[in-house]
């Protein structure tokens, strides 16, 4: 067996959560449009943002893939 390859696998399957606060952490996309945009949690759902495309009020998290 390879030992590379065995390395290799291990060092994709690491997650920072500096990156994933980075990546995901207080970024919203609207319904309408799907533009991402970056905001507070009570603005958003007190509905105090609006999109910067279609001005929509409707947005949901951002989805983790």
């Amino acid at each position: 067996m390879d030992f590379t390859k065995i390395i290799t696998k291990v060092i994709i399957l690491v997650k920072f959560p500096e990156a994933h606060a980075r990546l995901f952490k207080n970024v919203f996309v609207c319904k309408r449009c799907k533009t991402k945009k970056r905001a507070p949690n009570l603005k958003i759902l007190s509905g105090k943002m609006t999109c910067k495309k279609c001005g929509g009020h409707d947005f949901r998290t951002l989805r983790k893939k």
